[in-house]
């Protein structure tokens, strides 16, 4: 489990105990560890449902269905998912001798437990699901109102454009080419969680991710994300032919350099980035096309970030841009096989390759 995501529930499960502590000092005027413990039992399997880490399938299932039968399912289900953590914790702590209450009442639910754990789970959840929408580091920075003010600094930008999607949508129509994008989209999540990058925007058939300059290179964040997503999709070709016909084909550049940061909008907040460094990345996407190569990466970024043994690297020279008026040195960049990367591999290292 990566840093981010330790702290993220680090926090969650913090909140959620001391939720119980409150409730046990206004209710029964002490006990704060067995409110804590109770708090826990109940509510993290409510908040590791919502955040599909338990019974996933069913929660996938669940909010495929209908408004008003996602509804009455979702109230049974979280029902169940409180009585059973009730029941599990009233038993734990009988059974160590923490309570002395009788077994009966361990079975028997107060709603004001259930309404309460639904005001607390619904709140972090609430919580989670603005960060989720926005992104962790927009969501941190709009509290923070880090950009309330323009802020000059230095990003990574990944622009991901995926091939084809009009002659997709000429054949099978504009729902399905939405579907076809939702599924894209959804799969380059994980990887750009795992990589530490921000999905800045949609547009269109094009997705914008981003990284603070030195978190983008550090271990070549921004790189390995790119090829990661590539492999994720690639590795599951059965599926995505067996459900739209074809497997997604993506052109992706990548280049860096100072930008303006700044928060914008009144009714609607967004943090945007404004400089000649987002505008270049967007033309380095383009060149994809007219050099036949489907990852780009400017020179100037490449020689700032160390490439990982598996991705090697080809120099096509200067290029000049649409609307820039100087030229910039682009490279070329794709995965090593396999064979290939552990000769390489051994050869930093001084063993012999297996």
């Amino acid at each position: 489990m990566k840093r981010d995501a330790i702290i993220s529930w680090t926090l969650v499960v913090a909140a959620v105990a001391l939720s119980g502590v409150v409730y046990s000092m206004l209710v029964y005027g002490g006990r704060p560890v067995i409110g804590a413990i109770f708090s826990l039992f109940i509510g993290m399997p409510l908040i590791a449902f919502e955040r599909r880490v338990a019974l996933p399938r069913f929660h996938a299932w669940l909010h495929g269905l209908s408004t008003p039968a996602f509804l009455l399912l979702s109230m049974i289900a979280y029902y169940i998912l409180i009585l059973a953590g009730y029941i599990a914790g009233g038993t734990v702590l009988n059974l160590v001798g923490a309570i002395s209450e009788p077994w009966k009442e361990i079975f028997i639910l107060p709603w004001n437990v259930v309404i309460y754990t639904f005001v607390v789970t619904g709140t972090i959840t609430f919580i989670l699901r603005v960060r989720e929408l926005l992104g962790r580091d927009i969501f941190t920075n709009l509290l923070l109102g880090r950009y309330r003010k323009p802020v000059q600094e230095e990003r990574v930008f990944l622009f991901i454009d995926l091939v084809g999607s009009t002659s997709f949508a000429e054949k099978h129509g504009d729902l399905r080419t939405q579907q076809f994008l939702a599924a894209l989209f959804t799969a380059l999540a994980e990887p750009v969680r795992r990589y530490r990058g921000a999905i800045d925007d949609y547009i269109g058939d094009a997705v914008i991710i981003t990284w603070p300059l030195e978190r983008g290179i550090k271990h070549a964040r921004c790189v390995n994300c790119v090829f990661e997503i590539i492999e994720q999709i690639e590795g599951n070709s059965g599926k995505w032919i067996a459900k739209f016909g074809q497997m997604p084909r993506l052109r992706a550049a990548l280049h860096g350099g100072e930008i303006i940061t700044a928060e914008i909008g009144v009714d609607h907040h967004k943090i945007a980035y404004f400089g000649d460094t987002v505008n270049t990345t967007a033309r380095l996407e383009s060149l994809c096309r007219s050099l036949e190569r489907p990852v780009l990466i400017s020179e100037e970024l490449a020689q700032r970030l160390t490439l990982p043994p598996t991705i090697n690297a080809d120099y096509l020279g200067e290029h000049a841009l649409r609307g820039r008026g100087q030229k910039i040195g682009v490279m070329a960049l794709t995965r090593v096989r396999e064979s290939a990367a552990n000769l390489l591999q051994a050869r930093i290292v001084g063993q012999p390759a297996e």
